[in-house]
């Protein structure tokens, strides 16, 4: 699916930007940006989580408690440690291996129907992968500003 293959490569430019960092300069909140870099890794994760997985009633593969920090509407709330970063950024092209496989074994049920903010519905698996698409090369659009402030 070339779909997942644009995802790898949004999610690995993604990973570039952060590469280069300190931890300090990962967590800094520049002026007038209500998150940082380490939120948007794990912002982009969580939302291909919520889309695809949560809405087709697939299990997640990431914990509540990980969405409840990344999902839309939350910001940091203080400094995100060396683990945790290790783990957003593993589990960022990991989650693209598990869900290839997942779309391969059909284990995507009925997909319940989605209005996204950016004005688009979304009504089976495929929808919510093409979305999450613009999703994450918007956010990966706002990472490459935030570099240039950190």
């Amino acid at each position: 699916m070339n779909a997942l293959i644009h995802l790898r490569a949004t999610r690995n430019n993604a990973l570039k930007i952060c590469k280069k960092l300190d931890l300090d300069q990962l967590n800094l909140i520049p002026e007038s940006f209500n998150n940082n870099l380490v939120w948007s890794l794990g912002h982009i994760l969580v939302t291909q989580q919520l889309l695809c997985y949560r809405l087709s009633g697939t299990p997640c593969l990431v914990s509540d408690e990980l969405i409840g920090r990344y999902r839309k509407g939350s910001k940091p709330e203080g400094v995100i440690g060396r683990d945790e970063i290790d783990y957003i950024e593993e589990m960022l092209l990991s989650s693209i291996d598990q869900m290839k496989a997942d779309l391969a074994a059909q284990r995507f049920g009925h997909y319940k129907p989605y209005a996204t903010s950016y004005g688009i519905e979304l009504a089976s698996i495929e929808d919510a992968i093409a979305f999450n698409g613009i999703h994450e090369a918007r956010h990966l659009g706002t990472m490459l500003a935030l570099r240039k402030l950190v």
